[in-house]
């Protein structure tokens, strides 16, 4: 196996694992690809297992990146929505890729993605 030392700060693989690095930033963009514009407990309910403490800081993280739009409504009660920019949009063909190669190397892969 190939050893890969990250020694550069300005490598575009160091910059991308920064921005999308950690358990569930892509499972938020997968699922806001996958159904459009969500509402916060809508995506909570799309990712069991997920607290609101980190749906939170990762929402934060993906919109400073921005990588989602949060769109709020001033009305009572307060309505917020999320949906992919069209920077997060250039990630999908990567999601579709990272399927293909879940499918091909997992065995019980979900055939769904």
């Amino acid at each position: 196996m190939t050893e890969y030392k990250l020694t550069h700060h300005d490598c575009p693989v160091t910059y991308t694992l920064s921005v999308l690095g950690g358990k569930w930033k892509w499972l938020i963009i997968y699922t806001l690809s996958g159904e459009g514009t969500l509402r916060y407990g809508e995506l909570k309910r799309n990712l069991p297992g997920i607290t609101h403490k980190m749906l939170s800081q990762e929402l934060k993280g993906l919109e400073a990146e921005q990588l989602i739009d949060r769109k709020e409504y001033h009305q009572i009660p307060p309505k917020v929505e999320y949906s992919l920019t069209k920077k997060a949009q250039t990630l999908i063909p990567i999601l579709d890729l990272m399927c293909d190669w879940g499918k091909t190397n997992w065995p019980k892969a979900n055939p769904g993605c």
